[in-house]
């Protein structure tokens, strides 16, 4: 069988979403701690604002969708977005990492609260710009379905390292920085938390790594799925694709049911704070989670060649609420240790390619079918819908993670140690935060299974649209050809 993808092409995909989705978890798992414990910001009132900035910035979601569609350029209509999102990514992500409290803003009382959404916005957009083309690109890297799962599922892999990679980052730009080394050890009986410096110089880091390695997909990747260039397309059109798309709509419900499936790496800091002793040792529940998942994502494609698309997420689902029950019970009531507790978290790891990298097969498979009832291809609307959903509930997930963490009792144990104290975690603080850690996760896993049994996209079905979308393309090109 014909193999249009080579080993650096496929290596600039993988690398690209590992620089993009770095930036994306350095985010997701530093930020709040950033704004409570240098900023002096209330974790609830962060929650509710990042939710809200995520919502707002929606909008300009089906926009990108939109422009993706009617562009014509020397670079195709995905790689121009990912070009511009780059300023935009490495500017804000390092600015919303600048302590201004530093520079006298505490005056301002709400006005830190209005820094913190206006900043974050705008990162918001440029997350936007660079989401939905790296995510839509996939559909037409390659016209071959089964090449594609196998692409989609190397880079899904290295997507997930990237967004676990702040683990690594910064305690190394601790390292690095002058007295950024005392954040990764205690110092007598009280843990050393890290300090504006820490959390800018590792934003920058990520930042500019991440970016670099986002523009190896302008620089490597070619669009060879042919589409209408400069076909115009409103609002209307894009409501319609989706309306007419049915497997797509089951595939955005059942991760809208799942919206907090990952919501571990929103509290990730905080968890490894009342549950291990130290932030700084956050490393360790990222890396044990992280492996299983790199294995979920590994084996993921045998699955689906030897059961399909709905059974092997059906499994998975399943799975992943039967382990992240087991290992909340593990930890509450039968007082598991450490060691074990690890075991659990990689063992939850392996249901986690139903979130990360099924929807991006399905969702392409959900191109592919639209274009064979209509023969229309709207990757750019289709990936819009997937990237707001996926920004909407990430921030929902994030957002019911530090509600739970508020009401744990943890912003509390941190004030008695600023007065003097050390660091005393509550066994209901750290019962509630493992809650949100494991259990929570693994019932919306269950509840996303749902829509799935309904999805028929699979199977015989799937190779039956393949096959007619590569006869139709012969056709096309021989036409052309004539004319």
């Amino acid at each position: 069988m014909k193999k249009y993808m080579n080993f650096k092409e496929i290596l600039a995909y993988s690398l690209g979403l590992f620089g993009f989705q770095a930036i994306v978890g350095l985010l997701n798992s530093y930020q709040a701690e950033f704004y409570g414990s240098v900023m002096g910001a209330n974790l609830a009132v962060v929650g509710i604002i990042i939710l809200v900035a995520k919502v707002v910035s929606a909008v300009f979601d089906p926009i990108v969708g939109n422009k993706i569609e009617s562009t014509n350029g020397k670079l195709g209509k995905f790689k121009p977005f990912i070009l511009i999102s780059i300023p935009i990514l490495l500017i804000f992500t390092a600015l919303i990492f600048v302590d201004i409290k530093a520079l006298h803003f505490e005056n301002a009382g709400n006005g830190l609260y209005v820094y913190i959404f206006i900043t974050f916005l705008i990162w918001c957009l440029g997350m936007t710009l660079a989401d939905v083309p790296t995510q839509g690109i996939a559909a037409v890297l390659t016209p071959d379905p089964n090449e594609r799962t196998n692409v989609v599922s190397i880079a899904n892999t290295a997507k997930q390292i990237g967004f676990s990679a702040c683990a690594v980052i910064v305690p190394v730009v601790c390292l690095i920085i002058p007295e950024g080394s005392k954040v990764l050890v205690k110092s007598g009986e009280t843990d050393m938390p890290m300090k504006n410096t820490e959390y800018f110089w590792s934003a920058l880091v990520t930042a500019a790594a991440g970016c670099i390695l986002m523009a190896l997909i302008v620089l490597w990747n070619k669009e060879r799925v042919p589409y209408t260039a400069g076909e115009k397309s409103g609002l209307k059109d894009m409501f319609a694709a989706i309306k007419g798309n049915k497997p797509l709509i089951l595939v955005i419900v059942s991760y809208f049911l799942g919206f907090g499936r990952q919501m571990a790496m929103g509290i990730q800091v905080q968890a490894a704070n009342a549950l291990i002793g130290s932030q700084n040792l956050v490393i360790i529940l990222g890396i044990t989670t992280a492996i299983g998942s790199m294995v979920s994502m590994a084996i993921t494609p045998m699955l689906i060649k030897k059961l399909g698309e709905k059974t092997t997420y059906l499994l998975l689902s399943i799975y992943g609420f039967v382990i992240s029950i087991a290992a909340y019970i593990g930890f509450a009531y039968l007082h598991m240790n450490q060691i074990v507790m690890y075991v659990f978290l990689f063992l939850i790891g392996l249901q986690f390619s139903a979130v990360t990298l099924m929807p991006m097969i399905m969702t392409a498979d959900c191109v592919d079918y639209y274009e064979y009832e209509t023969g229309k291809r709207k990757e750019g609307p289709v990936y819009a819908l997937l990237s707001l959903t996926i920004k909407v509930c990430l921030a929902l997930g994030t957002a019911l993670g530090l509600v739970f963490v508020s009401k744990s009792g943890y912003s509390a144990a941190l004030e008695a140690a600023a007065q003097g104290g050390t660091v005393q975690f509550e066994d209901s603080t750290k019962n509630m935060i493992f809650f949100a850690y494991t259990a929570m996760p693994g019932i919306l896993a269950l509840l996303s299974a749902i829509p799935i049994f309904k999805y028929d996209l699979y199977g015989e079905k799937k190779a039956k649209i393949s096959e007619e979308l590569k006869l139709r393309r012969q056709a096309a090109e021989n036409g052309q050809a004539t004319d």
